[in-house]
């Protein structure tokens, strides 16, 4: 899944469209996010009571999940946020081992379509 969970994105439809907001939750066996102040849906909850006396429940208002292909990434380029999509790339790295000598490695890094620049 592209989307990973602190990344500002952008819903590209549906009744949010346009919002943005922070993936709080990401959910890649289903391939759904939970963003912050999206997708909000008024939930029943059996009223209880806390362990100091409090009453909980009622009526609250929380975010539901939206697919990941609702989506998209948000990134900052040159003073202004763009939306992107998300490309992976191999890159090659030295890597130091305990004993001093360095070792290349082959590593997978996500990147803005967009720009070009690595996420």
């Amino acid at each position: 899944m592209n989307i990973h969970k602190g990344d500002l994105v952008q819903v590209i439809t549906g009744k949010d469209k346009g919002l943005q907001g922070k993936v709080v939750q990401a959910f890649p066996e289903t391939q759904k996010v939970i963003v912050e102040g999206v997708n909000r849906v008024k939930k029943h909850e059996k009223v209880g009571q806390t362990a100091r006396g409090a009453k909980t429940g009622g009526i609250v208002t929380v975010e539901a999940p939206i697919h990941v292909s609702n989506v998209m990434l948000v990134v900052e380029h040159e003073g202004k946020k763009v939306v992107t999509r998300v490309g992976y790339r191999r890159t090659q790295q030295e890597r130091r081992l305990p004993d001093g000598t360095t070792k290349t490695v082959t590593r997978s890094v996500r990147y803005s379509k967009k720009t070009g620049e690595d996420i």
